[in-house]
């Protein structure tokens, strides 16, 4: 397949579901496609009797979501595993568990894609859709992937108001990908920072500015060392639901 293959796929995408089934075709890095092709073939132990996924892993969410989360790309075990960003790895245990606890998700864990799990104005998506060997992208890589998070940002832009990236490498694939679609961002470009923000306007002059939020990656490693603790998630993934305009209490609660 060639190089060329997702930004003339994407740019051909008229809505979230045709850029979606044009995404999961997707064989343009011949080593990704190398690595989650030989993960979902040799699997990890314990999932032995799960059909692997083994394909590009597209974005979660409703398509007029009014906020984004993006991180790195999808876990060889996790998203490689079930198809679905996040979902059956320790990272997603804490994003979940977060957005369930703040009314953005209809539960707080996320095990397979037909356990159910709807969210409620957001949509998590990665720069890179493909599971990469050590959790390592190349720059090419990721610049061969940007297309499709450009045009993902895109087909939300009526409707999405808020921005949350996860990691300094997502931090710097996604002011690409925004810079693709459409948006002007600050000069120079903010570093990456857990808490920071900075807010982006459409280049055409047409529509409301967006507020990008900067938040360490749910990583389990960051967890552990307590790099990222529940309280900092809650507080950055708060902050942009608010910007965004969404309800942050669950019905149940009082």
């Amino acid at each position: 397949m060639s190089p060329d293959y997702p930004r003339q796929a994407a740019d051909a995408a008229r809505t979230l579901a045709e850029l979606d089934a044009q995404l999961v075709r997707c064989r343009a890095c011949p080593r990704l496609v190398a690595w989650r092709e030989e993960t979902a073939l040799v699997k990890r132990p314990a999932f032995l009797d799960w059909q692997y996924w083994g394909r590009p892993v597209p974005g979660f969410g409703p398509e007029d979501a009014a906020m984004v989360i993006t991180g790195l790309a999808p876990a060889a075990h996790g998203g490689n595993r079930t198809g679905r960003m996040f979902t059956g790895d320790r990272a997603g245990d804490l994003l979940f568990a977060t957005l369930y606890e703040l009314g953005l998700a209809s539960q707080a864990t996320a095990t397979s894609p037909d356990d159910g799990l709807e969210l409620y104005g957001v949509r998590v998506t990665a720069p890179v859709h493909c599971a990469p060997p050590a959790n390592r992208p190349t720059p090419e890589e990721r610049d061969t992937c940007r297309p499709w998070l450009a045009r993902e940002l895109q087909l939300l832009s009526s409707t999405m108001r808020s921005v949350v990236v996860l990691g300094g490498f997502g931090w710097q694939a996604a002011q690409a990908a925004l810079e693709e679609a459409g948006w002007r961002l600050p000069r120079p470009r903010p570093a990456f920072g857990h808490g920071r923000r900075m807010t982006v306007t459409p280049v055409n002059g047409e529509g409301p500015p967006l507020t990008v939020f900067a938040c360490y990656h749910v990583s389990q490693r960051n967890v552990f060392t307590r790099r990222l603790t529940p309280e900092m998630l809650r507080q950055v993934l708060a902050e942009a639901a608010h910007t965004a305009g969404l309800s942050t209490e669950r019905p149940n609660q009082t």
